[in-house]
């Protein structure tokens, strides 16, 4: 059986203003969660237990997501106004996932990126 790595359609307004209202209210720190598609489209956040967040990162415990391959991604916020990912960003791109957004502040729907795997910027619609 062959399996067709599906396309991402977009992500759901919905769920990008969840990302920023979440950065939001754990500003000054970062806020971590993971991402779930349904049909192509990022339609729900899935938040870790354990997850550690801080001024400079979050610590997100991976091995806590459950066994879901719909889960494609982590959405996480920077405190400041880049959204570039850090080294350390790179290393868990290529670790897990293959769609990642980062939100910066000041935590609007301009206020974003999202990145593959390898940190590449990618486009995104958002979805109503």
């Amino acid at each position: 059986m062959i399996f067709k790595k599906k396309d991402i359609k977009g992500i759901s307004r919905r769920t990008l203003k969840m990302i920023m209202e979440s950065a939001k209210d754990s500003h000054p720190s970062e806020f971590a969660a993971g991402m779930r598609e349904i049909d192509g489209v990022i339609s729900e956040l899935i938040l870790v237990p354990g997850t550690i967040s801080g001024k400079t990162s979050a610590l997100l415990r991976l091995r806590m997501l459950p066994v879901d391959y719909s889960i494609i991604g982590i959405a996480h916020s920077h405190p400041s106004r880049n959204f570039s990912p850090s080294g350390k960003d790179l290393m868990m791109f290529g670790r897990f996932g293959r769609v990642h957004i980062i939100a910066g502040f000041p935590y609007d729907m301009d206020s974003w990126q999202a990145y593959d795997y390898d940190g590449n910027e990618i486009e995104l619609e958002v979805l109503d």
